[in-house]
């Protein structure tokens, strides 16, 4: 008699398929919405920049690793990527532009094969320091070897090269810009398809709980290890997308400055959730990009949304939009608005005290006593009068007075609203 096996399948998890197609059609479509040059320049440096943070998360996120030199493997996968770019310029290499990227990820792996067998020995705070051991060697490195770094210069490479391939010269932007689409497109489903993988839980097991897997027999080192090569391919693939749209790569690009850089928007975007370096990424070319270039104070900006974020949402901006994505799904955001418009009222009068003192105390101590009018939210303000300073300290003292008497209702509310949530959940279970 014939045994047959019942029929089984897995059905289709459309909200996944609609989630990856989505953010494809985002980057198909954005040109389409920003078309002037120095707004390509934004989309690619924010591509590159998003695929060097998720490769960083892999570390931190996923591993509980706190690497200092991350910027090690994007740097080294730049180099290689432009070294490459110049042997094909000179006719001594055969291989597309578009195929670059895989050489810098392959580089990355390579230096990740390397250094990754010394770093991930120790864990903790221990990684850390030799991580951050690791990235000041290599700097004082590229000082030292300038046949290979290109010395304080660095060095310079044209992407067109050869016959154009069905049209595509890699010379506008618009080209380089779909060529990082492709490859952070390709780089995020691979990503990702790693947090599902038996490594991946292992990866997260180790973070959590190191001697309870090596109880059941695996070798947390080894995890590290393995963990650590794979983020430094997605590094160097990031690092040589970069050399590719700024055609010059230098030691900046394997400094301390470039790892601390992706730790901070990775940290803000949110570690906990594989979208939030996504969100930093893009925060963070904003930040240093277009901030820079509103105000020369835009690094204390940077340094103060960070303390803010570690104090206040220490999950990141993707924890926040999480959080009220679930309260908005379970038809309790009335409950929190009329607090929280008050808490937002309060935050944005204290923001603009501050900006408005920062701005003055800036312009003043850079131009002395030539100091001109400051033209600021469509006013302007007479850095050398007292009235700027008073109007700039009341609405920062109102705005913190307004904060710490409304947070309390907010913290009630959300409480509440937090718990009939998880009634509702667990009601629902029965």
């Amino acid at each position: 008699m014939m045994m047959t096996t019942p029929l089984s399948y897995t059905p289709i998890n459309l909200g996944r398929w609609i989630i990856w197609s989505s953010f494809a059609l985002l980057l198909l479509l954005a040109p389409l919405l920003f078309s002037s040059g120095a707004s390509l320049s934004l989309l690619s440096q924010m591509g590159t920049l998003m695929i060097f943070a998720l490769s960083f998360n892999m570390l931190l996120g996923q591993g509980g690793m706190l690497s200092f030199g991350h910027a090690v493997y994007s740097g080294l996968g730049a180099f290689i990527g432009i070294h490459t770019m110049n042997l094909v310029s000179a006719g001594s290499l055969s291989i597309p532009i578009s195929l670059v990227p895989l050489v810098g990820g392959c580089a990355g792996m390579f230096f990740g094969v390397l250094f990754g067998y010394v770093t991930t020995k120790k864990s903790g705070t221990t990684f850390s320091m030799i991580t951050l051991g690791m990235v000041e060697l290599v700097f004082a490195s590229s000082l030292m070897f300038p046949g290979f770094f290109g010395g304080e210069g660095g060095i310079s490479t044209n992407r067109v090269i050869g016959k154009p391939i069905l049209g595509i010269s890699f010379g506008p932007q618009i080209e380089v810009y779909y060529l990082i689409a492709t490859w952070l497109f390709v780089s995020a489903v691979a990503m990702y398809a790693f947090t599902q993988t038996p490594l991946g839980r292992l990866t997260n097991a180790v973070r959590d709980n190191p001697e309870r897997v090596e109880f059941i027999g695996y070798n947390t080192q080894w995890v590290r290890y393995l963990t650590l090569i794979l983020s430094a391919f997605f590094a160097g693939i990031a690092g040589a997308l970069s050399a590719i749209n700024f055609e010059i790569v230098s030691a900046e690009n394997v400094s301390a400055i470039r790892s601390g850089g992706v730790l901070l928007f990775t940290f803000i975007g949110g570690i906990g959730y594989f979208f939030g370096p996504m969100i930093g990424a893009v925060l963070g070319v904003l930040l240093t990009v277009i901030l820079s270039d509103l105000t020369k104070a835009w690094q204390l900006y940077l340094g103060i949304f960070f303390i803010l974020i570690v104090m206040y949402a220490p999950g990141g901006i993707a924890s926040i939009l999480m959080m009220n994505l679930r309260v908005f799904k379970f038809g309790l955001y009335q409950k929190i608005w009329p607090s929280l418009w008050r808490i937002l009222l309060a935050c944005l009068l204290a923001a603009t005290g501050a900006v408005l003192a920062i701005e003055m105390l800036y312009q003043r101590s850079l131009e002395g006593g030539s100091a001109t009018d400051l033209l600021l939210f469509g006013f302007a303000f007479d850095p050398a009068k007292p009235g700027a300073w008073i109007a700039a300290l009341a609405l920062l003292l109102v705005g913190i007075l307004a904060f710490l008497r409304s947070r309390s209702g907010f913290v009630q509310h959300w409480g509440e609203v937090n718990a009939e949530i998880q009634e509702q959940m667990r009601r629902s279970q029965v």
